[in-house]
C-alpha cells in the first residue's frame, strides 16, 4: 500500500514538474510577444509623428514585405503617393530621398506587424504539436491570433481613411487602432502573468480590492483611447503650457462645436483637456488604490505591484508634461507613448496578484 502511494505521489510530482516547465516556456514566449508589441507601439508612434503613415498606399499582406529594389520601383511607389491628398496639399514637390524617409518608417511598421504574427503563430503551432498547451489555453491563444489578424485589418482601415478626401487618417480610427494594440498586449500579458506560480490572495484581499483594480484598469484604457485622439488630431502641438491651458485652468472654448458631444472627439482643445483631466484622475485613483491596498492587505505580493503602478503613473505624468511643454519632440514623445505600456502592464499585474495563478488541476 505504501509503495503504491509513493508511486502515485511520484507520478503526480513528475506531472506537476512537467506542467510547470511547459507553463514557463509558454510564459516567456508570451513575454517576448508582449515585448514586440511594446516596440510596435513605439514604432507606430514614430510613424505617426514623422507623418509617414500614408506613404504606402496599398495593402499587400504578403507581397508587401518586399520593399522597392530598383529605381523604377521607387519611382512607381512615389507616383502612387502623388495621387493622394497628403502629397497634393502638403508634400507637393517632395524629392525621392524625402519620400524614402517616410516610406521606410511605414514599411518598418508593417514589417514588424508581420514579424509579431509569425512570432505568435509559429511557436503556438509548435507548442500545440508538442502537447505543451493545456486544453483550456488553446482557445485563448487562438483568440489572441484572431486579435492579431483583426489589428492588421484595423490598421489598413485606418490608413484607408487618409487616402481619398483627408490629408491624414481619421482620429477615430487611429485611436481604435492604438487602443486595440494595448488591448492585445493586456490580453497576452494577463495570460502570461497567470501562468507564473504565485502566492494566493486571501478572500478579504480579493473582495476588498478586485473591483477597484478593474475600475483603475478601465481608467487606464480610457486614457489610452484619449491619447489616441490627441495623436490623431495633433492636439499635443497646441496649448503647450502647464499647468494652465490657454492661460486658464478650465479654458473657455471647450464646447464651441455643435452638437456639444462632438467636442469630445473633434475639438482639439477639448481633446487635450480631457487627456489632462484623466491624467489627474489617475494620479488621485492610484493614491487611493495604494491607501486601500495597505488598509486591506499590506502584504508584499499585493503591495509590490501597487508601488510599481504608483511609480509608473508618476513617471508617465512627468513624461506627458515634458512632451507638452517641449512641443512634442520625437524622443520624449516616443518615451511617453511607449511607457504607457508599462502603466498598463502594472495595472494588469495588480489584478493578477489578486486573481492568482491558473489552477493546475
Amino acid at each position: 500500500m505504501t509503495s503504491t502511494s509513493e508511486h502515485t505521489s511520484a507520478v503526480a510530482g513528475s506531472e506537476d514538474s512537467k506542467l510547470q516547465h511547459n507553463r514557463t516556456l509558454v510564459r516567456w514566449w508570451l513575454y517576448f510577444v508582449c515585448a514586440l508589441i511594446l516596440v510596435m507601439v513605439v514604432v507606430g508612434g514614430a510613424t505617426r509623428l514623422t507623418e509617414s503613415g500614408l506613404s504606402i498606399t496599398e495593402w499587400k499582406p504578403i507581397h508587401g514585405v518586399i520593399p522597392p529594389l530598383s529605381e523604377a520601383q521607387w519611382q512607381e511607389e512615389l507616383e502612387k503617393y502623388r495621387q493622394i491628398p497628403e502629397y497634393q496639399l502638403i508634400n507637393k514637390g517632395m524629392s525621392l530621398d524625402e519620400f524614402k524617409f517616410i516610406f521606410w518608417w511605414e514599411w518598418g511598421h508593417r514589417l514588424l506587424g508581420r514579424v509579431i504574427g509569425i512570432a505568435f503563430f509559429v511557436p503556438m503551432v509548435v507548442f500545440w504539436a508538442q502537447g505543451r498547451l493545456e486544453p483550456w489555453l488553446k482557445p485563448r491563444l487562438v483568440f489572441g491570433l484572431f486579435l492579431g489578424g483583426l489589428q492588421g485589418a484595423v490598421g489598413w482601415w485606418m490608413v484607408a481613411s487618409g487616402l481619398v478626401e483627408r490629408t491624414d487618417v481619421s482620429q477615430y480610427r487611429l485611436a481604435t487602432h492604438l487602443t486595440l494594440a494595448f488591448f492585445i498586449f493586456a490580453y497576452l500579458f494577463w495570460i502570461a502573468r497567470r501562468l507564473a506560480p504565485r502566492e494566493a490572495a486571501t478572500h478579504e484581499e480579493q473582495a476588498g480590492l478586485t473591483t477597484l483594480g478593474w475600475v483603475f484598469l478601465g481608467l487606464v484604457f480610457l486614457q489610452l483611447f484619449l491619447g489616441g485622439l490627441v495623436a490623431g488630431l495633433n492636439a499635443g502641438f497646441t496649448f503647450n503650457t502647464w499647468p494652465l491651458m490657454d492661460g486658464q485652468i478650465i479654458p473657455d472654448r471647450l464646447l464651441v462645436m455643435d452638437p456639444w458631444w462632438i467636442n469630445m472627439f473633434e475639438n482639439v482643445m477639448m481633446v487635450q483637456f480631457q487627456h489632462r483631466m484623466v491624467a489627474y484622475l489617475l494620479v488621485a485613483a492610484v493614491a487611493y488604490l495604494a491607501w486601500r491596498s495597505m488598509k486591506v492587505s499590506g502584504r508584499a505580493h499585493v503591495m509590490r505591484p501597487t508601488w510599481h503602478l504608483a511609480g509608473f503613473i508618476g513617471l508617465q505624468v512627468v513624461f506627458g508634461i515634458l512632451t507638452l511643454i517641449w512641443n512634442v519632440p520625437l524622443s520624449i514623445a516616443l518615451v511617453h507613448q511607449g511607457f504607457a505600456v508599462f502603466v498598463l502592464a502594472a495595472s494588469i499585474d495588480y489584478l493578477v496578484a489578486l486573481k492568482g495563478s491558473y489552477p493546475t488541476r
